[in-house]
């Protein structure tokens, strides 16, 4: 079951804001011995979105989406969820009742009664439709909450784009829905820092290591380097702990063979 994550934004692609979901996210994956297996950004284009989500409907993997769950004209992440599923949307009876909720305690809170049927607040009820078939994700910042739509044995989580809400409702996620997965796959990486060798001239060996060792994932990350380290490469192994050992040794002899300097990390 892979872990996917979907950015959603005009503001991320022209630059206007910085995205903070993607790191987060891993550092939120990791502290739970879970990883990310991929991530795409779509701006605000209804087309671009629903296409994204009809493909990702069909897999069996668990999906973080953030942005787009308002009801700006701008937000389209809750139709194009519903288009993509091919469901209309409803008014949520627990989202109808989080954002009364909501909008009774900011009336409260600057000492007026609440107008439920307002005008202004009957448009906020629209942040409560959500593709037919969805439940809620509880928010604990505002009280407006996300959608979750479960899909084989898959499911999609949306959020707000906003890092403050977003962040606690996909912790919520993952501890709610999913602690039977927490450090179920072991994982260790070895690696070393290698100099004055080329990635050509190392990539026979990495390959015969990963068909040795099929639980194992070689890597290379070269550097161009700065003013306190020269040109290096970060070379190391990565996977099953037990064929990581043995691969890690490997590497080593193969570096040993190529009279390769180097430095342990």
């Amino acid at each position: 079951m892979a872990i996917g994550l979907i950015i959603i934004g005009d503001e991320i692609l022209s630059g206007k804001r910085t995205d903070k979901h993607f790191p987060k996210v891993v550092e939120l994956l990791a502290a739970r011995g879970l990883q990310l297996s991929w991530a795409e950004y779509a701006g605000d284009d209804r087309d671009r979105i629903t296409g994204i989500l009809k493909r990702t409907f069909t897999s069996d993997d668990i999906v973080f989406s953030c942005g787009g769950i308002g009801a700006t004209p701008d937000d389209h992440t809750r139709q194009c969820a519903a288009a993509a599923l091919g469901v209309p949307l409803e008014l949520h009876p627990e989202a109808k009742a989080k954002i009364q909720e909501r909008i009774s305690d900011v009336a409260r809170e600057e000492g007026r009664e609440p107008h439920l049927d307002a005008p202004e607040n009957a448009h906020r009820l629209r942040m409560g439709e959500f593709p037919q078939g969805a439940s809620i994700i509880p928010n604990p910042y505002n009280k407006i909450p996300g959608f979750a739509i479960r899909h084989g044995k898959g499911a999609h989580y949306f959020v707000p784009g906003f890092p403050v809400m977003a962040w606690p409702m996909i912790e919520w996620v993952l501890d709610t829905h999913y602690a039977h997965l927490f450090s179920k796959v072991a994982r260790l990486e070895k690696a070393v820092l290698v100099f004055g060798q080329a990635e050509s001239t190392l990539t026979p060996m990495m390959e015969a290591i990963e068909a040795e060792f099929p639980l194992v994932k070689v890597f290379s990350l070269p550097s161009v380097g700065d003013a306190t380290i020269r040109r290096h490469i970060e070379l190391g192994v990565k996977g099953d702990p037990a064929q990581v050992e043995a691969a890690f040794g490997r590497l080593m002899e193969g570096l040993d063979r190529f009279k390769a300097e180097i430095q342990r990390i």
